[in-house]
């Protein structure tokens, strides 16, 4: 006889970083089947719930509440529950709550599973140009402790750099950039993907950094790419 398979009581579901067609038939019928729905913004989630026709109990689960919210959830999940974990836009757990329940459940012997998805650093590591054979994922660079010590470090890193950045910093990381790295290195800023506005901007980081210096706003997310540093090649 064939053994029963383990139940599946945690899901990492994937949500759109802006398009609504983006969610997958897989998304919404998990999201449809679960017991509840563990969100990082109950209204931003509400309205996609809302949008694809759902009604499902909601709780808050973000980075100031999920050490003290993990235990009481371990709890509910041990008994059965099934749960899906979304974030505001794209996939939970990627400079997004979710990887503390994650290892905790995965301690615990409960199943998880992870659905393929949207996620914003695909689309601007493909449209720079700077090639996807080989990449570092950098998430958000520390705002001020490291902040230095991680760019001296990434100076003379080969693969292709990503970062976040939040609309009100990305100059002064560009400028910061220009100077840890290069002025000349090639980068590419990619903001509101999927949306109406999106847009891609080429060129080293020195231009980048003049170019939304002088815009009177930015808006959006934001997914910077640096192409990595190339070594010289001795002559023989």
């Amino acid at each position: 006889m064939s053994e029963t398979p383990t139940p599946t009581v945690l899901y990492l579901v994937p949500t759109p970083i802006g398009n609504l067609e983006d969610i997958t038939l897989r998304a919404i019928r998990i999201l449809g089947e679960v017991d509840t729905v563990l969100a990082e913004d109950t209204r931003t989630s509400g309205r996609l719930m809302q949008h694809l026709g759902l009604k499902k109990p909601m709780l808050s689960y973000h980075l100031h509440n999920e050490h003290q919210t993990v235990a009481r959830l371990l709890t509910r999940l041990e008994a059965g529950e099934r749960m899906a974990l979304v974030s505001d836009a794209g996939t939970p757990g990627i400079s997004d709550p979710g990887f503390l329940l994650v290892r905790e459940c995965l301690a615990k012997g409960l199943k998880v599973e992870c659905l393929p998805g949207a996620t914003a650093f695909v689309p601007a590591l493909l449209k720079s140009g700077f090639g996807a054979e080989r990449f570092t994922f950098e998430g958000f660079l520390p705002v001020k402790k490291g902040r230095q010590t991680r760019l001296r470090e990434l100076a003379t890193e080969t693969r292709t750099l990503i970062f976040y950045e939040s609309p009100h910093r990305l100059v002064k990381t560009l400028e910061q950039l220009a100077e840890a790295l290069g002025a000349e290195r090639q980068a590419s800023v990619s903001r509101e993907l999927t949306k109406l506005f999106e847009e891609t901007v080429n060129g080293t980081l020195t231009e980048l950094a003049a170019d939304f210096g002088g815009r009177p706003s930015i808006k959006g997310e934001i997914v910077l790419v640096v192409q990595g540093h190339k070594e010289e090649r001795r002559a023989d």
